[in-house]
């Protein structure tokens, strides 16, 4: 559990952003080409409206233009996410924040007069085949047009957006630099190992760890309340200044996802709460207590169980498990994993916890992890991020670049669906019922996890958000409630909280990329369904699933994941997913 400074990386264990850039040296001259290009994005100002040719050769600037900021972000991005310590990398970041912003606002015309030209003549502009990877993007832009601002306002906004992330880059920094969580029992307690330690075994061990770390939370609750007011003040302020009813419109307008997804989403999890509270009951008998702490709620069901998975063997099961898939995706993906460096594997002084898949048109699909060997979880950690990599390979191998994009909706399927085949695969080659058990338990957690908190979460944002749209003002106090009752209704009965449980409200960083989360839920319901047709199917089943993968952003996301073969426009695909989950609590029950 040692935690290692960065230069103390192997290099194997680190990936390789040759595939964007070489050197710092190569990603300056490309940023000072994006300096120059803002200077030039005047010259284009009216091009759009003025006729068909130039229509063309402004779309042709916008995308290289486009697809050179994309690469210059990603560089920096991903150098600062592995060392928010490394002062060069800092700076590197905030150059490529500033210059983008800058960009942005030099182009707020752009997207002012696409939505200024004729809906006829851009009928008969998409008729030319010269326009073909043009098309989708124009026609997605355009959905965007009751809610597109004059220039100057455009530009405003634009300018403000590089101020609009403060709150998220502080909270990053905070909780992920500056907090010292300590030791116990001489091991370092972090965001990252804090996971490892509520695995534990030892119940005393659990406890301390969760009251140590968020007595941490605790010294900085008012500061950390502050920034997710002003992450919600942020959104009101977007969302309203574009004319939107609500932030929540706003974050699922662009997807063309509509309202009633989110609150059915909802409905139906608060539906299952007999079945959710079920589990914890299952989950207190499994470890012998009547009631059940908070920080007893994700250590593994089955005892004695130790896991212990090297990366090397970790991508080993992976490839197996994905066979269905066949064998380009599975070669594909496992050398990614392995010799392509797409991964920098271990947690290091400074790194961002957690884990994510970066993907750009240019670069190899990255995946951060902070990989550890004891967790099982992380085994499909590397899963899932290898399943949001490999949608992210084929999108951009199969779309031009300003259709290559896929939204966040269809994004958590791909992941989650990797570890739907991981979990089945490891089930089906388990020792005995004991590791039989301690899969399927494993598969319980995950759906609570993903299914059950995720929702939680999109509820805790959508009655924040509500009420600070209606003028209640976001005080520590009024976070600390909605997230306390919350808490209360989605464990129920069985489980006993701390006076400061409700602080985890002040740790999720995705409140701070506002209606996100809700993506996760309704991306393992589709997944669950998708795997088992993907599973018990044969190859048409496979090739319409690796097509919902080629498809990028070709597609609106209900679209896409419909011709896939599951309909999320309604509530099907998630009970479906929770009469799984309550299928899952009896064969666990029986092999107990």
């Amino acid at each position: 559990m040692k935690i290692l400074q960065r230069s103390e990386q192997r290099k194997e264990n680190t990936w390789d952003l040759g595939s964007l850039y070489e050197s710092v040296e190569a990603w300056d001259a490309a940023r000072g080409d994006i300096e120059q290009r803002i200077v030039k994005a005047a010259d284009f100002k009216g091009a759009l409206l003025k006729d068909k040719a130039s229509f063309l050769t402004a779309m042709r600037w916008y995308e290289e233009t486009m697809l050179l900021i994309e690469q210059v972000y990603s560089y920096a991005f991903l150098s600062w996410a592995t060392d928010a310590s490394d002062s060069d990398a800092t700076r590197m970041y905030s150059l490529a924040t500033d210059v983008y912003t800058r960009l942005s606002t030099a182009l707020a015309f752009f997207s002012v007069e696409l939505m200024e030209v004729s809906d006829a003549t851009i009928a008969s502009y998409l008729a030319d085949p010269a326009f073909k990877d043009y098309a989708i993007f124009i026609k997605k832009a355009r959905h965007l047009k009751p809610y597109v601002l004059s220039e100057d306002e455009e530009r405003l906004l634009a300018m403000q957006s590089n101020a609009a992330t403060t709150a998220k880059t502080v909270f990053s920094d905070l909780t992920n630099v500056d907090f010292d969580f300590g030791e116990i029992d001489g091991k370092p307690l972090s965001q990252s190992t804090f996971s490892s330690f509520l695995m534990s075994e030892d119940r005393s061990l659990r406890r301390r760890a969760y009251t140590q770390f968020y007595g941490v939370y605790d010294q900085h609750k008012h500061t950390l309340g502050r920034l997710y007011e002003g992450q919600v003040k942020q959104d009101l302020f977007r969302s309203g200044a574009r004319g939107y009813e609500s932030a929540r419109q706003m974050a699922l307008y662009g997807d063309n996802v509509p309202l009633s997804v989110y609150d059915s989403l909802i409905a139906s999890v608060h539906e299952a709460f007999p079945v959710l509270h079920r589990y914890y009951a299952v989950r207190a008998k499994a470890l012998g207590l009547t009631e059940l702490g908070h920080w007893d709620a994700y250590v593994p069901l089955v005892k004695g169980i130790k896991a212990h998975t090297p990366y090397e063997k970790a991508v080993e099961i992976i490839s197996e498990a994905l066979k269905p898939l066949g064998h380009e995706y599975v070669q594909t993906l496992t050398e990614g994993l392995t010799t392509e460096r797409w991964v920098d594997r271990y947690e290091n002084k400074g790194k961002r916890s957690g884990a994510f898949s970066s993907g750009s048109f240019t670069g190899k699909p990255y995946i951060l992890l902070n990989y550890k060997e004891d967790v099982l979880r992380d085994l499909f950690t590397v899963a899932h991020e290898g399943g949001h990599s490999m949608h992210s390979y084929y999108s951009a191998k199969s779309n031009p670049f300003l259709h290559y994009d896929y939204t966040i909706f269809e994004a958590e399927v791909a992941s989650t669906f990797n570890e739907q085949l991981v979990a089945s695969y490891l089930i089906e080659t388990a020792e005995d019922d004991r590791m039989k058990a301690f899969i399927i338990a494993k598969q319980l957690d995950d759906i609570v996890a993903t299914l059950f908190r995720q929702t939680m979460f999109a509820e805790f944002e959508l009655n924040v958000h509500s009420k600070a749209e209606e003028g209640e003002p976001v005080t520590l106090k009024l976070i600390r409630e909605e997230y306390g009752a919350l808490l209360r209704a989605y464990f129920g009965p069985t489980v006993t909280f701390l006076e400061t449980s409700d602080l985890e409200g002040l740790r999720i960083p995705h409140f701070y990329s506002p209606f996100y989360v809700y993506k996760y839920a309704t991306g393992l319901s589709a997944a669950i369904a998708l795997s088992k047709r993907v599973m018990e199917g044969g190859e048409t089943e496979r090739d319409r699933y690796l097509s919902f993968l080629k498809s990028g952003g070709s597609k609106y996301p209900i679209d896409s994941l419909k011709e896939a073969g599951v309909d999320m426009s309604t509530p099907d695909p998630v009970r479906q997913a929770i009469a799984s989950f309550a299928s899952l609590i009896d064969q666990f029950e029986a092999l107990l």
